[in-house]
C-alpha cells in the first residue's frame, strides 16, 4: 500500500503542517477563499444568531431580552470551534471553499484553539491592516493564525 496521497504525491505521514513542508498548491487561491469562506460563515452565525435570539425571547415572553448579552459573539465562539475541531477539520464555509485547518504538527485542531482562534480572528476584523501580514508570512498565514498555532491549506485531493 503506498504512504503517497494528499497533493499529488506528498507523503500523508509527513509529520509537519509547516509551510515549507508542503507543496505549493497547497497554498494555491487559500487568501482568496479564506474571504468567500468568512463571508459564508458570517451569514450562517447571523442566522443561527438571530434564530437562538428569537427562539430566547419567544421561549421567555420577552423577558429575557432584558438580560440576554449579544448572542453572535457566543455563537461564533461555539460554531468556529465545534466545526474545525470535528471531523471535517473545517466550517461549513471553509469546506464550501475546499480549506481545512490544522495545527503545525498536521494533527486536527482542538475545540478550545479553535475557539480561540475564531476570537482572535473577530478582533482582528477590527484592525484590518492586521491582514496584511498574510503578504509576507510564509504559507500565507494571518496573525491570528500565528498566535494560534495553525495553517489553514488547501483539502488534499
Amino acid at each position: 500500500m503506498s504512504n503517497l496521497g494528499g497533493f499529488g504525491g506528498w507523503p500523508v505521514s509527513t509529520p509537519a503542517y509547516l509551510p515549507a513542508n508542503l507543496p505549493t498548491a497547497a497554498f494555491a487561491g487559500v487568501r482568496t477563499r479564506r474571504i468567500v469562506a468568512f463571508i459564508l460563515d458570517f451569514i450562517l452565525v447571523s442566522i443561527f444568531s438571530v434564530a437562538i435570539w428569537f427562539a430566547l425571547a419567544v421561549l421567555t415572553f420577552g423577558l429575557a431580552l432584558f438580560f440576554l448579552p449579544p448572542i453572535f459573539p457566543f455563537v461564533a465562539f461555539f460554531y468556529n470551534g465545534l466545526s474545525v475541531s470535528g471531523p471535517n477539520t473545517a466550517t461549513p464555509g471553509m469546506r464550501a471553499m475546499d480549506l481545512e485547518l490544522r495545527l503545525i504538527d498536521g494533527q486536527r485542531v482542538p475545540f478550545l484553539i479553535a475557539a480561540a482562534h475564531a476570537v482572535l480572528f473577530y478582533l482582528s476584523t477590527l484592525f484590518p491592516p492586521v491582514f496584511l501580514v498574510s503578504l509576507v508570512a510564509e504559507g500565507k498565514r494571518c496573525l491570528h493564525d500565528i498566535l494560534a498555532g495553525v495553517i489553514m491549506t488547501r483539502r488534499p485531493i
